[in-house]
C-alpha cells in the first residue's frame, strides 16, 4: 500500500515555505515556535486558508476545508505530518536535536500526529481569522 503522505517532489515552490492551518491554534502556535528559533530566517508560511495556499495544499493532495496535515517544501520536496515536523526541527539549530524522533518508524509517528490533529480544534481551539504575524516577520508570509 502506497503511503499517501510520503514525501514527493515538488516545483516551483520555493524552499523553506511552511503550509500550515491558519485558523488552528495549535498550528499558529508551532509557526510562532518556528519564528522565534528560527534565526537564520530560513522558513517562509502561507495559510491553506488564503487563494494561494487552497491552491497549493490541493496540488499536494491535502484537503483545503479539511487539512489532515501542514506541509513544508524542503530541497525541491514537500514533507507532511511527523516528517514534516522532524524536518523543520531539524533545520532549526536549536531544536536539531529533536530530529532524532526519525529514528521512530512513521507507522509509528504517524498515528500520534493524526491523534493530535484529529484533535487540535478540540483540545486547542480555532480562531475565526488566519494568524496576524508580528510587523518583524510580515515578510515571511506569503498569501
Amino acid at each position: 500500500m502506497l503511503d499517501r503522505w510520503a514525501s514527493q517532489p515538488v516545483e516551483d515552490v520555493a524552499d523553506g515555505l511552511i503550509l500550515f492551518d491558519g485558523v488552528c491554534v495549535f498550528c499558529s502556535r508551532w509557526v510562532r515556535f518556528v519564528l522565534r528559533h528560527d534565526t537564520a530566517r530560513r522558513f517562509r508560511f502561507m495559510t491553506i486558508q488564503s487563494e494561494a495556499g487552497r491552491a497549493l495544499a490541493s496540488r499536494l493532495g491535502i484537503d483545503p476545508d479539511a487539512p489532515e496535515t501542514n506541509a513544508v517544501i524542503l530541497n525541491g520536496r514537500a514533507w507532511f505530518k511527523s516528517d514534516a515536523a522532524l524536518k523543520v526541527l531539524g533545520a532549526l539549530p536549536a531544536t536539531r536535536t529533536l530530529a532524532i524522533g526519525r529514528i521512530a518508524p512513521k507507522p509509528v509517528r504517524d498515528p500520534l500526529y493524526d491523534l493530535i490533529a484529529g484533535n487540535r480544534y478540540r483540545i486547542f481551539g480555532r480562531t475565526d481569522v488566519c494568524m496576524i504575524p508580528d510587523p518583524a516577520d510580515r515578510d515571511r508570509f506569503v498569501t
